[in-house]
């Protein structure tokens, strides 16, 4: 924050911040609409659960893992009932239920009750979120934060899983890293990954640049907090709840290729080489292919990228080589994309196959076993067909972002004077390392 603008009343700096938070809650009561046909009893029928678009994770896991009764960590379970997220929203879903049980003894309202309860919590994340990718994007750039309270498939995706929690940790710590709070940015990062995995990669791309630039106290300071904050969550369940807490882990390594995941289409053509046994070990090399192609950009580019834009490349290479890709993971990328290149043409092209994807997974659902419904439903063909849509336009925005790193006179964030907007500690530093006589 500038010395002028903390001159500024607090009041006044809030007002163009309350807009914005309004559209956030626009974008949050739509995307409970959304969800209402299945609301008033469709989450009791899958047929129309898929046909009218309005499938949920948070209603049937009330039951499926032990909330109506028991602590999801602690529960005497068999293994695959536990909670298969990490801590922090394992706990946050046990407080929900917790309070839901405490309205009414009958479970069928409970669970109706733990899910308005936890569209609440997802609402206010997704406006927070908004207001803080705001405050990230600085003023001149603010509004691009629409993109993600009322993206079509932002109000399509919000309420199937609890991402958005993770969201507004990740946009806290990205502006707490600009503002040089490096012990805060440590600590909501440190959460974000306790709370979804993705966050991890933010990790990398503050590594990248501090090797750039030489600053490595405020890189150390954020991965210390980080490192610090994770431990202080998740000690109590690793010492006293070790098979509850180690769930997350064991099920994200031995996870078979699922929906929407590149992998599964190759698998079903029959692939011997990428079949399940085979798939963990491909993402994890694909992916480092990708993490050495940005390591070698970040330190070769002609100019030191921005921190957004190599948080974007990292994050995308992450969910484009991971086994499975549901649709909630547009969630992840949207701020983040958008910081890293607010132009809206390619975006839009993108949510536009995030809507055919969204669609083409119930209605491919609703046409396999146990439900089989062909006359509703599609084939292969067709929803692979919103598998590589979402895959090639992804590839293109990430095309555009490294076409920006190598040619920053093409990079609209600076061609309005701005070096890093999210740069906190690497906002105008000088080189220190870089490849780029060796690149030529």
């Amino acid at each position: 924050m500038t010395t002028t603008e903390a001159r500024v009343p607090l009041m006044a700096r809030a007002v163009p911040y309350l807009p914005l938070g309004l559209i956030a809650a626009l974008g949050a009561s739509l995307a409970y609409v959304v969800r209402l046909p299945c609301r008033t009893g469709g989450w009791n029928e899958q047929i129309s659960t898929y046909t009218n678009f309005c499938y949920t994770d948070i209603y049937p896991l009330y039951f499926d893992r032990s909330l109506a009764t028991q602590n999801p960590y602690f529960a005497d379970v068999p293994f695959d009932k536990q909670v298969e997220y990490p801590v922090v929203l394992g706990e946050v879903m046990q407080v929900i239920s917790w309070i839901a049980r405490a309205i009414s003894p009958d479970q069928g309202v409970q669970a109706a009750k733990f899910y308005d309860l936890t569209v609440v919590l997802l609402g206010f994340s997704l406006v927070a979120g908004v207001l803080l990718m705001a405050a990230v994007a600085g003023p001149t750039r603010r509004w691009d934060a629409l993109w993600y309270a009322v993206a079509p498939a932002v109000v399509l995706a919000a309420y199937i899983n609890w991402d958005l929690v993770a969201g507004a940790l990740s946009m806290g710590m990205l502006l707490a890293w600009a503002r040089h709070r490096q012990v805060l940015a440590g600590v909501l990062l440190g959460l974000a990954i306790a709370t979804k995995f993705y966050p991890l990669m933010f990790v990398g791309a503050l590594f990248l640049l501090a090797w750039r630039t030489g600053r490595w106290r405020p890189f150390l300071v954020t991965f210390g907090s980080a490192v610090g904050a994770w431990i202080v969550v998740n000690a109590p369940f690793m010492l006293f709840a070790w098979d509850g807490w180690r769930r997350f882990y064991v099920f994200s390594q031995e996870r078979g290729v699922d929906w929407g995941s590149p992998w599964l289409f190759f698998q079903s053509k029959g692939w011997a080489v990428l079949g399940e046994t085979d798939v963990s070990t491909l993402g994890m090399a694909s992916l480092a292919v990708l993490c050495l192609g940005i390591a070698v950009l970040t330190l070769s580019a002609p100019r030191r990228p921005r921190l957004a834009q190599i948080c974007f490349l990292a994050l995308a290479a992450f969910m484009m080589t991971n086994k499975v890709w549901s649709p909630q993971f547009v969630l992840w990328l949207v701020p983040f994309a958008v910081l890293a290149r607010p132009n809206w043409k390619p975006i839009v092209l993108w949510q536009l196959a995030e809507i055919w994807y969204f669609l083409a997974i119930w209605l491919y659902l609703l046409a396999q076993p146990p439900l089989s419904r062909a006359d509703l439903g599609i084939g292969d063909n067709t929803y692979f067909t919103a598998v590589w849509a979402r895959a090639i336009t992804i590839a293109i925005m990430m095309a555009f972002v490294v076409r920006d790193i190598l040619r920053p006179e093409k990079d609209v964030v600076r061609q309005g004077g701005v070096d890093d907007q999210v740069g906190g500690a690497f906002d105008e530093a000088p080189d220190r390392f870089t490849l780029a006589p060796a690149v030529r």
